[in-house]
């Protein structure tokens, strides 16, 4: 069973929250079994006025994400950059964000040939047969709004597939590591941490993310940026830069506004005018 776990509307990857919009995203996290391959569960509902819209930026975590709605089932990979969703009118998704270590496991191939969403007819048999039999039923509880039994139905189909094996353990490991350990800044000191050459590295990591190490540890570096910035009172952005291991505010800069589409400080002047403005 899946653990009723509260979160706010805001996580680490989202960039564009808009305080006082009427969407609601639940996060839960899975039962022990469906723990092997999935990380948690984003349930986000929206109720808009008639010609409304809100536009919300992720920068995604490092891994892929199996998403229904009332129209369609897409297994979607991480994104090299923004990604932006537009919501209107009324809906509701549920979103599985699988451990790093299972795409490649349910697509049987490495992601990095991959298009950016993948239909449910290319998974792999066993896989395809147990995500398509949840979705009848994942479909009728979430429109009946009944989140937990939107996620028994899922962990109840899935439950008889094999576990991913020993290299997605490996991937989940240094996606974690990346993760925690902020000194992590090269993609040399990750292969020494894991006793890997470089480039069997990267081919382990582009091959379950899509992306290479060094996307890996810059996709960290600015998530947790973007989440600074989004503070009531932001450190100055020559301070962060060097706070993340960047050798100068402009290299930090450079990258921040190529992957996000703003620089550091119009990106924080934006999420203080919306705060602002917000109900």
């Amino acid at each position: 069973m899946s653990q009723t776990t509260a979160a706010g509307p805001r996580s680490k990857g989202l960039l564009t929250p808009h305080p006082g919009a009427p969407v609601r995203i639940e996060r839960r996290f899975p039962g022990e079994a469906a723990g092997a391959f999935v990380r948690h569960y984003w349930l986000p509902r929206w109720a808009l006025p008639a010609g409304a819209e809100v536009r919300q930026g992720v920068l995604e975590y490092p891994t892929a994400n199996l998403v229904v709605e009332a129209d369609s089932v897409l297994l979607h990979r991480a994104s090299r950059g923004l990604s932006v969703r537009a919501l209107r009118g009324e809906g509701w998704a549920f979103g599985v964000m699988l451990r790093p270590g299972t795409a490649r496991s349910w697509t049987g191939v490495s992601l990095r040939g991959l298009p950016p969403a993948i239909p449910l007819p290319a998974l792999v048999p066993g896989t395809r047969e147990a995500v398509q039999a949840a979705v009848p039923a994942v479909r009728d509880r979430m429109a009946a709004g009944d989140d937990g039994g939107a996620l028994d139905a899922f962990e109840d189909a899935i439950a008889g597939l094999a576990a991913p094996g020993s290299d997605a353990a490996l991937v989940d490991a240094i996606v974690a590591a990346v993760e925690e350990d902020r000194d992590l800044l090269r993609v040399e000191q990750l292969a020494d941490r894991f006793g890997l050459g470089v480039r069997s590295l990267q081919r382990l990591v582009a091959g379950h993310i899509g992306f290479g190490p060094k996307w890996l540890i810059q996709r960290y570096r600015l998530q947790e940026a973007a989440a600074v910035l989004r503070a009531d009172d932001p450190p100055p952005i020559g301070m962060l830069a060097a706070d993340l291991g960047y050798a100068d505010q402009a290299h930090f800069t450079r990258e921040f506004k190529a992957v996000v589409g703003a620089t550091p400080g119009a990106y924080a002047a934006q999420v203080a005018a919306e705060r602002a403005g917000a109900p």
